[in-house]
């Protein structure tokens, strides 16, 4: 049976996901900091100094979701919520490659996917944080595609806009997709193992007008 390791899946996309790998006959161990009693699952916070221990008790996976995140509106009194988005959103995924991916190598194969956002490209004042995190994570799943496919281990950035779940913040949510869209799209991401997916293609082209937009203006 193939072996997933879904973190992040107590609720959002990892939950659905994490159902969704189980219904098409996956063995599923989730990594969460908020415990479900419906899950096989270990409670852990991906910056906490213990993470690497739980990931190494989980043992050898086919497949890892990095499906964690946060991401705060700026508020220039709590400063640290932005630095917790890149804490959460970049290092916690280096951290979890770090685990995951010797054993992949040792196996001969395997997939890490880490799920992204279109706000990778913007520069963006209302959550630099979050956007900071995104770019950098993005950078670093191609990087690690790269390096990593030659020796039969797939990496993929999947890059979404915004999805209805409590991460949804603001009042414009153009394009939004329901989480179970969502997870159709992780999932074809499984099966073709591209190195990077974004949806929706038009938001994708959108937000990339907008960051030259916000370019220009930031020149002036």
């Amino acid at each position: 049976m193939r072996r997933a390791l879904v973190v992040g899946n107590s609720d959002g996309i990892g939950l659905a996901l994490t159902r969704r790998l189980v219904v098409e006959g996956w063995s599923v161990v989730g990594v969460s900091r908020s415990p479900r009693e419906d899950l096989v699952q270990h409670v852990v916070d991906v910056t906490a100094e213990e993470y690497p221990e739980v990931l190494a008790a989980v043992g050898p996976v086919d497949l890892c979701v990095y499906a964690a995140g946060v991401g705060e509106l700026f508020d220039p009194a709590d400063l640290a919520a932005q630095t917790r988005a890149i804490e959460v959103n970049l290092i916690g995924a280096a951290r979890t490659v770090e685990a995951v991916v010797p054993g992949m190598l040792a196996a001969g194969g395997g997939h890490v996917i880490g799920l992204s956002s279109l706000a990778d490209v913007v520069i963006s004042a209302d959550a630099p944080g979050y956007a900071a995190s995104k770019a950098g994570l993005t950078s670093y799943l191609l990087g690690l595609s790269a390096a990593l496919r030659p020796r039969g281990v797939a990496v993929t950035a999947v890059r979404f806009g915004f999805v209805d779940t409590k991460m949804a913040k603001g009042t414009a949510k153009p394009m939004m997709v329901d989480v179970d869209r969502a997870v159709d799209v992780l999932m074809h991401a499984v099966r073709s193992r591209r190195p990077v997916v974004s949806y929706p293609r038009r938001m994708s082209v959108a937000v990339r007008v907008l960051r030259l937009v916000t370019r220009s203006t930031l020149r002036r």
